[in-house]
């Protein structure tokens, strides 16, 4: 029985969009086990992954080197049988602790000088896969070979039972099916629509019924307590309320979802929820949720996607000129 690690990515929407990958790996090597090495903050997803047998904590932060640690890691992996290991950050340390596991097999993409670390390494060309998704989906291929398509669709597992403790511990009721608004972003302002854009739109959404949660993490929190104040109370914040695994239970509800681009973007293309995705500096091309439901927005602007955490012009028109109109038609259309 084949047995492989997943080096996963740091950021949310990131191990989402390995999970074609993960299927693929399945595909090909029927009764895999699969385990995930990642952040305490992606466990809540990878756990509700049914390809990913069991997530391993990643005790080292972002950025952080700690070649000593990284050695105690590895050999702590290495009784543990891997076959296969497949590193996904770009990074030379990432590829360091299936090395030390002793790993027989260790893939990845060329870079930082990771031969010898990584014995079997793929070449990326980057408009041949212009998708993220697709990038990581190629590495369970042969090198050199070209990656099957399409793309499996991400997809969360909910218990809900879970739904039901969440909503109770929050005191909300899915019934009616509420919209929600996922105003944060983690990579920066220049990802993020403006709070009184999400005001203005919760105020038409609230002409027609539909209760508005604003569901985020604690850096949410600021500028989702701008939008209920704007809004006139036409919306209910939640951000920093909950931990990411009862935000996933809390967007397996609404009925409709408009978000910037970011993880739990992504979140809720996987959950299947009808999507509307806000993009300003980054790229439909590179990171689009994988879901048939999702419509995503961008003005095309001839400065965009230019990828910058601040607008390098300081007008912010890519995301300040998408108008709550322009939204609002978005979800009439992804909802008839």
């Amino acid at each position: 029985m084949h047995k492989a690690l997943v080096i996963a990515p740091s950021w949310i929407g990131d191990t989402i969009l390995a999970q074609p990958l993960f299927a693929r790996l399945h595909e090909m090597h029927p009764g895999l086990i699969l385990d995930a090495f990642a952040p305490a903050w992606a466990a809540p997803v990878l756990e509700r992954m049914r390809e990913i047998r069991r997530v391993i904590p990643n005790p080292f932060a972002h950025g952080e080197f700690n070649l000593a640690g990284r050695w105690r890691a590895g050999r702590e992996l290495a009784h543990k049988g891997y076959d296969t290991a497949i590193v996904l950050p770009n990074s030379w340390k990432s590829a360091l602790l299936p090395f030390f596991a002793g790993i027989p097999q260790r893939i990845g993409f060329k870079g930082e000088a990771r031969r010898g670390l990584l014995n079997r390494i793929h070449r990326l060309d980057e408009a041949a896969l212009p998708q993220l998704a697709q990038r990581y989906a190629l590495l369970a291929e042969q090198v050199g070979t070209t990656m099957p398509t399409p793309l499996a669709e991400p997809h969360l597992d909910v218990n809900a039972e879970s739904v039901r403790a969440t909503l109770a511990a929050l005191g909300l009721d899915a019934s009616p099916a509420p919209v929600a608004f996922c105003p944060g972003a983690e990579y920066g302002p220049a990802k993020r629509w403006p709070a009184a854009h999400f005001a203005a739109l919760a105020r038409r959404l609230a002409q027609t019924d539909f209760p508005v949660w604003i569901v985020g993490s604690a850096k949410d929190a600021p500028i989702g307590a701008e939008i209920e104040r704007l809004s006139g109370g036409a919306c209910r914040n939640i951000c920093g309320r909950t931990d990411l695994a009862q935000a996933i239970d809390l967007l397996s509800c609404p009925r409709l979802v408009v978000s910037n681009d970011s993880g739990l973007m992504h979140v809720a293309a996987a959950l299947g929820r009808p999507l509307v995705a806000l993009y300003g500096s980054s790229s439909t091309a590179y990171t689009p949720p994988l879901s048939k439901r999702a419509r995503l927005l961008s003005l095309g602007l001839e400065c965009s996607p230019c990828f910058k955490r601040e607008c390098p012009l300081g007008h912010f028109k890519c995301l300040n000129d998408l108008s709550p109109a322009m939204v609002l038609d978005a979800a009439k259309e992804i909802l008839s």
